[in-house]
């Protein structure tokens, strides 16, 4: 299994905006579901955004529903989340997974819990006041 690998990660002021990029590995079927998730400092990591292999269904979390787009370029294998208007409530690590296509729509993905392992590197987001 190989990890993913975020990146675009960046310190920025509330209001800004910041671009994500993720190559998830891994379920080599033709469909597939791809989500964000984002950890602060003492939380529990929390789904932010998911979408499905053909790019026709996509879900968010209630705090960046508006502010925040996922998005992927299959061409390319990556996986991308366009954050603006950010708030200092939206620093966190955040990192992106690969999982069954039938998370996305069951609702399951944000709660989507692999093996300590899997996770990558992950990227920090910082959003200072």
């Amino acid at each position: 299994q190989v990890q993913p690998v975020e990146s675009g990660g960046g310190s920025v002021q509330a209001g800004g905006s910041l671009r994500l990029s993720c190559a998830a590995s891994g379920y080599t079927t033709s469909r597939y579901c791809l989500a964000w998730f984002r950890q602060a400092p003492g939380k529990e990591r929390e789904g932010v955004a998911g979408i499905d292999s053909e790019g026709s269904f996509t879900t968010y979390a209630d705090s960046v529903k508006g502010r925040f787009t996922i998005s992927q370029d299959n061409a390319k294998n990556t996986l991308y989340l366009q954050m603006n208007s950010l708030k200092p409530e939206d620093t966190a690590m955040y990192y992106c997974a690969k999982m069954w296509v039938g998370n996305c729509y069951s609702g399951s993905w944000a709660s989507f819990s692999p093996p300590s392992t899997y996770w990558g590197q992950g990227t920090q987001v910082t959003v200072s006041s």
